[in-house]
């Protein structure tokens, strides 16, 4: 994890997890994936609330090269699904689909990012909105706050927040993810048929590791202001391609690959959840962290990960340009499937042929065993990985 480090970036943010242990509390269900409170917004004891922050980080960079390079502003309405996908699905995980209220906060710098960017972003929200109404999603826009803050940003930051409210016996605590569970994944990459376009899988994360080590030296001279200029020469830009270069593995070139847009599993999830809520025993959004990210979840568990999808191929590209060492790959991507269910195998047909109608790919990926501790076992193509 040396290069991702020097770049600027953890996959474990192991400060920021050091920072909060013991210092923060952990909500009314403190092994959800999400923090959930109170309900203070309805005052109702039987509910309550959840509010998560997130964006599509180091990815709105990349989509700003990709504009200048080709005038495409339709890879802002990328950057926008990337910063919605990746709170939506994150509250996915609590056991909520329906009635998200959001608020977007948008920072620039204008003297690059122009106002038809911004202007792209803000109508991109009431589209994505409009387009989960149409998939039976309800989703509330709020307004948010669009800053021109230069000093500290070099050239755009595209962040969300997502409050929503539930009924505290619906919530998915993951405290029911125990032995005998076998975890379902559903696929990153390929074409859902509720999207526009083929999806590479890359989401939004590992992002600064996939710009650096796929992209030319080019980008690095003509937009200095793409990357952070304290990182090494020899960490930034020093792949082969340019953004608009094919590839014969990829339907796409490789500049829309790595911006493809963070999947959404939501209107899957809301058919799962409505038939299987109380069932599952848990659910993990494989987002920072990658494959790894299961461990911070249940107790005493052995996550056996033995069956996962054949690995697309923007994460091959990446993996053999760079030379990065699988271990290292799984922690920073997702690797091909981006959402994990930890349920009983008497309801894993049902709910990988759910997934499927939907053109997403889904399939037992391994299953659970007990531990003494939290661990994980990876069956990667050089052999068996343990993370602990």
């Amino acid at each position: 994890m040396e290069k991702y480090k020097e770049r600027g970036v953890s996959a474990k943010k192991e400060e920021v997890h050091n920072a909060i242990i013991g210092k923060i509390d952990k909500g009314i269900f403190p092994g959800a994936f999400c923090k959930i409170v109170e309900d203070y917004l309805g005052n109702d004891k039987k509910f309550c609330n959840i509010m998560h922050a997130d964006g599509a980080g180091t990815k709105s960079s990349l989509a700003y090269i990709y504009y200048r390079e080709t005038g495409d502003l339709n890879v802002f309405k990328g950057i926008t699904m990337d910063s919605l996908a990746m709170n939506i699905d994150d509250l996915l995980c609590t056991g909520v689909y329906d009635n998200f209220i959001v608020s977007n906060t948008i920072g620039r710098n204008s003297k690059f990012i122009p106002g038809e960017i911004i202007k792209t972003i803000i109508h991109a929200y009431k589209d994505i909105s409009d387009w989960f109404k149409d998939l039976g999603i309800n989703i509330f826009l709020t307004g948010g706050e669009t800053a021109d803050v230069g000093d500290i940003v070099r050239t755009l930051i595209v962040d969300t927040t997502v409050t929503a409210r539930a009924r505290k016996n619906e919530i998915i605590t993951n405290e029911k993810i125990k032995p005998g569970l076998v975890i379902i994944g559903l696929s990153s990459c390929g074409k859902a048929n509720y999207e526009k376009d083929y999806n590479s899988g890359i989401g939004s994360n590992g992002l600064t590791s996939a710009k650096h080590d796929l992209f030319n030296k080019i980008y690095k001279d003509k937009y200095p202001e793409s990357l952070n200029p304290e990182i090494n020469d020899n960490l930034s830009y020093c792949g082969p391609y340019k953004l608009t270069d094919t590839i014969p593995d990829l339907p796409i070139n490789i500049g829309k690959a790595a911006l493809s847009p963070t999947r959404t599993y939501a209107p899957i999830l809301k058919i799962i959840l409505q038939k299987y809520k109380k069932n599952i025993g848990g659910m993990v959004h494989c987002t920072g962290g990658g494959q790894t990210k299961c461990l911070k979840f249940g107790k005493n568990i052995h996550y056996l990960k033995n069956n996962l999808f054949d690995i697309p191929p923007i994460f091959k590209i990446i993996k053999n340009i760079s030379k990065t060492a699988y271990r290292e790959m799984y922690q920073v991507f997702n690797m091909g499937h981006r959402l994990e269910l930890y349920i009983e195998d008497k309801f894993s047909d049902d709910i990988i042929k759910i997934s499927r109608s939907f053109g997403v790919d889904a399939k037992i990926i391994g299953n659970i065993k007990e531990s003494s501790k939290n661990k994980l076992s990876i069956n990667s193509p050089e052999g068996i990985i343990e993370y602990q």
